[in-house]
């Protein structure tokens, strides 16, 4: 539309349905033509029927592909339910294993219509992402005997200590077709640009299990084969319920529903972050999507199917082939069922050896170097290798268990403890009049577990030596307060002084001044103190400074507000650098007015650290400066400062 000179585009219309056809069609053939070996291999794995995996894959696409509340998702076995389902089939047989995926659906369903689809998301991530790696190590322990032509082992333990013996040993076909379905699957992302681009979009899985099994079945090879003993509607088996153990049955039934619908929603929330073809999809809602789950899990339990969730490999191949809606999902179920009713065939010439290979690479794929990379620069990577070493060693609700219990305790203690740091006399500080103190520096919560080594820090300063105590805490218990008001005392008995300068509202002044008084003067908290009168500069007046005295020119730059302006750069005491801590030492100014309003000022600068906006531990210096900016209230100025530099804020 033209208005005048101005030239407004016109916005371009909503892709039509044919069009979101037209994308969908391809990317559920891809999705189908990667989710049937998957699902196959996932089946092995769980020591389930393979028929199993079949009719999963296809409930994932028209059951929760209809239902779910992320249109792109796309559901069926998953690897991160293998460990369980297995042992629970050891337990209780097949029939009650699908009983307990009804159930477990059922209790999904409940998540999702009480609207607690992101009270799954509380888990840490490294507790999700250690569990899915044990179970991809579990996996790989496990496989990897069959790909060397051995046989599967009971445990973990037993698969490690057996696996020398099994690589020294004689190896037939079987061992040449796995390996070669590793290698394919590991090569076919590297392949060189000069072949087709059609070439390689193929999914690796696809031309990795067709080759192999194309070579096996033209030369002959004497390799086991799969095994299925008749149609997909012959293997509809209805679930049954336990005759015992009802106690592991309800333990079976809360571990499935829990797993599929954290793999689920962390699922939904990596799709959501993907570039799709249409911009304007809506983002999932995940409670929808729990629902859609559950009511998955119940129809693939009733008709004999394995547990299913939302997988990312095939989320993520559905996406990057440019789907726009959810018809791409419930289209690969579509062409699922039609594959296991007429071509189900062609599915006993696969090696087992070859699905044995391709469950190798899904597990090793589940350990991710870019996980353990992020977690260790945010200090989780312990809770993700115990979580780990729990489910290998033992089991899956055991390790889940071990690492949410070591990530509580790592909280508390980054709750509780508290960083305290002397330094000793460099320079001189005007809060003492120009006297070399002692700088004892409090940052975090600091309670009673960190009374012990309060003591130790202060015990460091000689006796009658000038102190200045930076309290940058979040919270001050009781102990803490009575432990730092008797060395107070005790110190200003042996002739020393003590200055307190307290960012926050814990309290230690508040409380000394209840009591008679103390030393110090507490700086602005993280709410601007702007009722109380005189607060936007501080005096010196000894050992038990309190307020200055409220005068025209403090009242008039009272705080107003504490957006920190740009200061400059200059290294924090506490920078995760690790570089050599720095003050600030800039002289004593004139105290009670804003610089722009009054004629005695000398600009000057402060100096918090570059990484004071993001870094979690602050020091006082760093605090101060962000807590003393403030804005001149006069209409005529209106100019940011700094209250304890009595520098302009450029």
């Amino acid at each position: 539309m033209t208005t005048g000179a101005i030239t407004v585009p016109a916005e371009r219309d909503a892709p039509s349905w044919g069009e979101r056809l037209r994308a969908d069609v391809p990317a559920s053939l891809v999705v189908f033509l990667v989710a049937v070996p998957l699902s196959l291999g996932i089946a092995v794995a769980s020591d389930a029927p393979l028929t199993a995996g079949l009719i999963a894959a296809a409930v994932g696409g028209l059951v929760a592909g209809a239902l779910g509340g992320s249109p792109l998702q796309v559901s069926g076995p998953a690897a991160g339910l293998t460990v369980v389902v297995a042992d629970l089939v050891g337990r209780f047989g097949w029939g009650v294993t699908c009983a307990i995926t009804v159930a477990a659906g059922v209790l999904q369903v409940i998540f999702g219509l009480t609207r607690t689809g992101r009270a799954a998301l509380a888990i840490s991530p490294a507790v999700v992402h250690g569990m899915l790696a044990g179970i991809g190590v579990t996996i790989v322990l496990g496989q990897l005997h069959i790909v060397l032509g051995g046989e599967q082992q009971d445990d973990a333990v037993a698969g490690v200590l057996a696996l020398p013996a099994q690589l020294l040993g004689l190896h037939g076909p079987a061992t040449v077709l796995g390996l070669a379905v590793i290698a394919i699957l590991l090569l076919w992302a590297r392949l060189p640009r000069r072949v087709p681009a059609w070439v390689r979009g193929i999914p690796a899985p696809l031309p990795a299990v067709v080759a192999t099994t194309g070579v096996a079945g033209v030369a002959a090879l004497p390799v086991e084969r799969v095994e299925i003993g008749g149609s997909v509607l012959d293997a509809i088996t209805p679930p049954v319920l336990p005759a015992g153990q009802w106690s592991a049955f309800a333990v079976g039934v809360l571990t499935v529903a829990i797993i599929a619908s954290v793999e689920s929603l962390l699922s939904a929330v990596a799709v959501d972050r993907m570039p799709a073809a249409d911009p304007s999809r809506p983002r999932s809602d995940l409670d929808r999507e729990l629902v859609g789950q559950g009511a998955g899990n119940t129809v693939s339990g009733l008709l004999g199917g394995l547990p299913i969730t939302g997988v990312i490999v095939r989320s993520s191949t559905n996406v990057a082939t440019g789907a726009r809606t959810r018809a791409s999902a419930i289209l690969h179920g579509v062409w699922i069922v039609v594959f296991s009713v007429a071509l189900l065939g062609l599915v006993e010439q696969i090696p087992m050896a070859v699905l044995a290979g391709l469950l190798v690479v899904i597990g090793a794929r589940l350990v991710k170097l870019a996980h353990m990379r992020e977690l260790h620069r945010h200090g989780e990577l312990p809770v993700y290798l115990v979580t780990i070493a729990g489910v290998v060693l033992t089991d899956l609700l055991t390790g889940v268990l071990t690492g949410l219990g070591l990530a509580v305790l790592l909280v508390l203690r980054r709750v509780v403890w508290a960083s305290i740091e002397v330094q000793e006399p460099a320079h001189g500080d005007d809060r003492l009049g120009g006297e070399r103190p002692w700088h004892v520096v409090v940052e975090g919560a600091l309670c009673f577990p960190s009374v012990p080594r309060l003591a130790r820090r202060l015990g460091q300063v000689p006796a009658g030596a000038p102190v200045v105590i930076d309290l940058v805490t979040d919270y001050l218990d009781h102990a803490a307060y009575d432990h730092l008001s008797e060395w107070i005392e005790r110190h200003e008995r042996e002739g020393g002084r003590v200055r307190v300068d307290e960012v926050g509202t814990m309290g230690l002044l508040d409380r000394r001044a209840a009591s008679n008084g103390g030393p110090g003067d507490r700086r602005p908290g993280p709410v601007p103190r702007s009722s109380v009168p005189g607060r936007c500069g501080r005096r010196d007046t000894g050992t038990s400074s309190r307020s200055p005295p409220t005068t025209p020119s403090s009242r008039a730059c009272a705080s107003t507000t504490a957006v920190p302006p740009a200061w400059s750069r200059r290294t924090s005491p506490t920078s995760p650098t690790g570089r050599r801590r720095t003050r600030s030492s800039s002289p004593a100014r004139t105290r009670g007015s804003c610089p722009t309003c009054s004629p005695r000022a000398v600009p000057a600068t402060c100096s918090p650290s570059a990484t004071s906006a993001t870094s979690r531990r602050w020091t006082a210096t760093t605090r101060s400066a962000r807590r003393w900016s403030t804005r001149c209230p006069r209409s005529r100025c209106r100019r940011w400062w700094c209250a304890a530099t009595r520098g302009v804020a450029r």
